[in-house]
């Protein structure tokens, strides 16, 4: 059965801290973190919030920790759709408008599409249609032969710069699903490294006769103490140089293969 403590453990050992780190960090004796650990004593609801704090342990998972420790969860969940979520799809409504002429969209922790604006449609012009039925995986769509992989002129290296961040999530927040997405975008073609003058590995697709150059960029909501909303990430893309700025403020480039 799993516990509260080999929970806490677990995600200590994932991040790589020893006993006497975590003792030091959450201010109990290591003797008392390991009595957690191994299940010689039961702690409080609150000790185990702190612990899972101070290991950075996200909100569903500190769900988990306290279930598996016989108290009720601390983190609300609701679905975008429900009244107390009203005023965050405000927001990314907000967000997603205000950024026109130039894509944005949100995504949930799997990659998964909960929202764009119509730049991000225009650009999907042309992906065979099967693909953009929901669940829409952003990441899966990128890279596949009938979504825009074909488009996408550095896909090579497009695809090497999403594995590096995928594992990066996944070591932050191990998760089935994100295996199964490593695995599935690592079978699908070569990756190859950024070249060693990049600043950035820009998303170079090509659309309508343009060579459009985007630059990527990662918000999520700050202080969220709700599942879904913690799970949330606005994608923003901005032109990476100028002739794509052109393009886009233009009106440009006609949807098209």
């Amino acid at each position: 059965m799993t516990t509260a403590g080999s929970l806490i453990r677990t995600w200590r050992q994932r991040r790589h801290l020893s006993q006497l780190d975590l003792a030091h960090r959450a201010r109990v004796s290591t003797r008392h973190l390991s009595c957690i650990e191994n299940d010689r004593t039961r702690p409080t609801s609150a000790m185990l919030l702190r612990l899972c704090a101070d290991l950075g342990v996200p909100p569903r998972e500190q769900n988990r920790v306290l279930l598996a420790g016989g108290y009720a969860p601390a983190h609300p969940e609701h679905g975008l759709t429900t009244p107390p979520m009203a005023e965050v799809n405000a927001a990314i409504e907000m967000i997603l408008a205000g950024h026109l002429p130039y894509p944005a969209l949100v995504v949930d922790r799997h990659w998964d599409l909960v929202a764009a604006n119509d730049a991000v449609w225009a650009l999907l012009d042309g992906v065979a249609p099967d693909l953009l039925e929901p669940p829409v995986n952003v990441l899966r769509l990128s890279v596949d032969p009938r979504g825009l992989a074909p488009s996408i002129e550095n896909l090579d290296e497009w695809r090497g710069a999403l594995l590096v961040r995928l594992r990066h999530e996944y070591d932050a927040a191990p998760d089935d699903e994100l295996a199964e997405l490593i695995d599935a975008i690592a079978a699908g073609g070569p990756a190859a490294p950024p070249a060693a003058t990049s600043i950035v590995v820009p998303l170079r697709l090509r659309r309508g006769g343009h060579v459009l150059s985007f630059l990527s960029t990662t918000t999520v909501f700050g202080t969220a103490r709700e599942v879904t909303l913690a799970e949330l990430a606005i994608e923003a893309f901005y032109p990476a140089d100028q002739a794509t700025r052109d393009a886009l403020t233009r009106g440009q480039p006609a949807p098209g293969k």
